[in-house]
């Protein structure tokens, strides 16, 4: 499958060959769900447990006399009225993980690479190779290709001036092929790939 491969300044510099096995899948909308499901309830905080009544040490000889003082009969200074005393009803310590197996991972990223290829959202560029590493010339060229909400994937490492320039604009993200996900691609409306992305890609998959 081929597709044309840009610059920065939208001129077409040649075509790329794209794997079909994994730019051009059945999109299964099962598949994104569950691999966005895991990622989002894997990214959850553990909740933390508070004392109760039973895990506060605290004495539990009776406090005064049952009778003749004129207050309440308490019997435990563990109670939750008391300062120092137990949680009454508190959060239990939970884990939100999630387990989900690499073949169905896997499936859902090529899903995903998939759906932004037939959607037409997916763009091939030469490289993210920018000198000023300015804001306001990223923005122009941005501007000439379109894009106004995008997921860039670098190779191993994100160019550092197009990081830079890209830091300030809202719904433009950059990152290197190893953090690719599901969830990422999908929330943004244009997915755009290096040819070192793709070749990273293609090697990831293929093993």
């Amino acid at each position: 499958m081929k597709v044309d491969v840009k610059n920065l300044d939208a001129a077409t510099v040649g075509q790329i060959d794209l794997v079909e096995e994994i730019f051009a899948r059945e999109i299964r909308a099962d598949i994104l769900h569950r691999v966005v499901t895991w990622q989002l309830a894997n990214r959850r905080a553990y909740a933390r447990a508070a004392k109760e009544r039973g895990d506060v040490k605290m004495t539990s000889k009776k406090m005064y006399r049952q009778k003749g003082s004129g207050s309440a009969r308490h019997g435990n200074k563990a109670a939750p009225q008391f300062r120092k005393g137990g949680k009454a009803h508190g959060p239990r310590a939970r884990d939100f993980e999630i387990s989900l197996n690499k073949k169905i991972r896997a499936l859902g990223l090529k899903t995903a690479l998939s759906a932004k290829q037939a959607e037409g959202k997916l763009v091939v560029l030469e490289n993210l190779s920018i000198a000023e590493g300015k804001t306001k010339v990223l923005a122009e060229k941005l501007s000439k290709l379109g894009i106004t909400s995008g997921l860039f994937i670098d190779g191993e490492a994100v160019d550092a001036g197009f990081k830079l320039a890209a830091s300030n604009l809202p719904k433009i993200d950059a990152l290197p092929v190893i953090g690719a996900n599901v969830y990422d691609i999908l929330k943004h409306d244009t997915l755009v790939l290096t040819k070192a992305a793709v070749e990273k890609l293609e090697a990831r998959f293929n093993g």
